[in-house]
């Protein structure tokens, strides 16, 4: 028989996958209720939690991702470091955005050093490079916030942009805005699709059709932000509010409102996504969506530690983690 994995234990609780980790590394902020069912369900099952294997291991987990530099960045590595110690491993970060990157000779370097697991972040790898990854290096693999069409036999983790995308556009419809910019990311990211279905459900909730032309993408950079917040906000029959696909996105978008003399939010709101450190810097503070980072960093991890243990167990697990909205003080209601 098959050993049980974590999701089997959470099917069977009636939980998610996240909450069954909490549990068992003995988190907080998890209900008695919810614990002893969870607990139940390990005891049924015989579950056992990830052991090092007999084999010797490297102890080493590599990351590679975009860049360094954006604040979504150096959150998502700092709680994959944490993850990574609490999981029992050292974690490597490379940026494949440098200049002298190369795929091909990176995947060499990481054979040599004989890395247990790969955490891959990147926002422009396409199917074919995802492949050659995990056929040259044989170790699990996990793409987090994947990109295009998710492949069924690799493990993702990855947050409810679409549930996210809605938060943001009810919050701003119900602020009596209808006439409201979306600003998004590469096309190609799963991310932006979804975050851009959210923004076009909820405006079918409120029975309203949104205005196609009010609609960018672009990257998820500030400049993108400033450069598509000046198109939009230059046109006669400008938005009253813009939902940016990036925290960096909504910054650009400020930057477009005050060299065209527009305050936020009282003749502009906006709101972001990812809440990020650079949220409360802002000024006015930015109203956005948060992604849990630190929990997709761990899950991520851990699937890399589960699969190790189980070999092909958690292969092709997808988990996503919950967005929630932060009310800060760049929206307000459209005055009449």
């Amino acid at each position: 028989m098959a050993r049980a994995t974590l999701a089997d234990v959470a099917a069977a609780a009636g939980v998610s996958v996240p909450t069954v980790s909490k549990v068992l590394s003995g988190k907080k902020h998890v209900s008695a209720a919810t614990r002893d069912k969870v607990l139940e369900a390990v005891r049924a099952f015989g579950y056992e939690a990830p052991r090092p294997p007999s084999t010797p291991r490297a102890g080493l987990v590599d990351l590679l991702i975009d860049g360094l530099g954006s604040p979504w960045a150096q959150v998502l590595i700092r709680g994959a470091e944490q993850a990574a110690a609490r999981w029992g491993f050292s974690l490597v970060v490379t940026s494949s955005a440098r200049p002298d990157f190369d795929l091909r000779r990176w995947i060499g370097i990481v054979r040599k050093r004989g890395t247990d697991g790969i955490v891959l972040v990147l926002s422009r790898a396409n199917q074919d490079e995802i492949a050659a990854i995990e056929e040259l290096l044989h170790v699990p693999l996990v793409l987090l916030d994947p990109v295009g069409k998710r492949d069924p036999r690799m493990s993702t983790v990855g947050a409810t942009n679409w549930s996210g995308g809605v938060m943001a556009t009810t919050h701003l419809l119900e602020l009596g805005h209808t006439r409201i910019g979306f600003i998004g990311g590469p096309l190609d990211t799963q991310c932006t699709l979804d975050r851009y279905e959210g923004y076009l459900a909820a405006h079918r909730t409120f029975g309203i059709e949104p205005d196609p032309t009010l609609t960018r993408y672009g990257d998820f950079l500030t400049s993108g932000g400033r450069e598509f917040g000046a198109e939009l906000l230059d046109r006669p029959d400008r938005p009253t509010a813009i939902f940016a696909g990036s925290d960096l996105q909504a910054a650009g978008v400020y930057q477009a409102a005050t060299e065209r003399g527009l305050r936020v939010p009282d003749q502009l709101s906006v709101v972001g996504f990812d809440d990020s450190m650079l949220c409360e810097m802002m000024s006015p503070p930015l109203t956005t969506v948060r992604q849990p980072l630190d929990d997709m960093a761990n899950e991520a991890v851990r699937l890399i530690s589960e699969e190790l243990t189980h070999p092909r167990g958690a292969a092709g697990t997808r988990i996503e983690l919950a967005t929630s909205l932060v009310l800060r003080s760049s929206t307000t209601r459209l005055a009449s």
